[in-house]
């Protein structure tokens, strides 16, 4: 990854310790980093001391970032951006990864600057996320091939045009993990229920789970496509999958799901 300019990071929490450890192992200088975080914890503190990156408890005094990430708590937000304007420029492009931080309100603190609006999930804490990033009118080309490369450092991303769009992307992608965790419960208490042994059934879930999403991520089939190659006529999968799909219940309840995540983040972002 290059280097050749000073990157800000703002919060050293679970997601902002990915990225710091995803850019340094894919090559950032250590030296070009500044975190800012009033009391860095754990692996986190280890880090920073380890690589030598400079640390502040707040913007240091005269320092100017290129790009500044700003990966702290939604709730932390309105306290931490007003100290944040004096590290930006109108050069500065801005990264958020809070959830329900519209652009409107980043650009309130910190000015008429390019801001990208970012939503990652927690698969990036394995560098196995997706970041889906909804850029302003101020942000570059250029710029937002930095930001793509930084992000890239934790997963796959993803570009919109339209800010409306991230409240459904926080309901699919940002939420999901969350109803594939469930779906896991839900496979394994069904497999006791059956006669499994509870270590047994909570491993056979967990790892089918695991496989069946390295299928998707690394075969060229669809999901359709990969679900009809399992499925043999009139064998144990149809039967399974004949009352998942019974009416259409499992569509109707995951739609009425990611409907009432959309609403919800829709209302967070005010």
């Amino acid at each position: 990854m290059a280097g050749s300019f000073d990157l800000c990071l703002c919060g050293a929490g679970n997601m902002g310790g990915a990225m710091l450890a995803g850019w340094l192992e894919s090559g950032f200088p250590a030296e070009r980093v500044t975190v800012i975080d009033p009391g860095p914890r754990g692996a986190m503190a280890e880090l920073i001391a380890a690589s030598g990156i400079r640390h502040a408890t707040s913007a240091p005094e005269g320092y100017r970032a290129d790009v500044l990430m700003i990966a702290v708590k939604p709730q932390l937000m309105e306290v931490v951006l007003p100290g944040l304007a004096a590290v930006t420029s109108g050069e500065t492009v801005c990264v958020s990864v809070a959830a329900g931080t519209t652009i409107a309100r980043i650009a309130g603190h910190l000015g008429d600057v390019p801001i990208v609006r970012c939503m990652p999930n927690t698969p990036a804490l394995l560098r196995r996320g997706i970041t889906a990033c909804c850029p302003n009118g101020r942000v570059s080309t250029a710029m937002r091939e930095r930001v793509d490369t930084l992000l890239r450092a934790i997963g796959k991303t993803e570009w919109v045009d339209d800010e409306r769009l991230i409240d459904a992307v926080t309901a699919v992608s940002g939420s999901g993990p969350a109803y594939v965790f469930h779906l896991a419960e839900c496979m394994a208490a069904a497999g006791m229920v059956e006669g499994l042994p509870e270590a047994l059934a909570n491993a056979l879930a967990r790892e089918t789970i695991a496989g069946a999403g390295e299928m998707l991520s690394q075969l060229p089939e669809s999901a359709a496509e990969l679900r009809s190659n399992v499925t043999s006529p009139n064998g144990t999968t149809q039967a399974a999958l004949e009352k998942l799909t019974e009416d259409e219940a499992m569509a109707k309840l995951f739609a009425r799901a990611i409907h009432a995540a959309r609403m919800r983040s829709e209302e967070l972002s005010g």
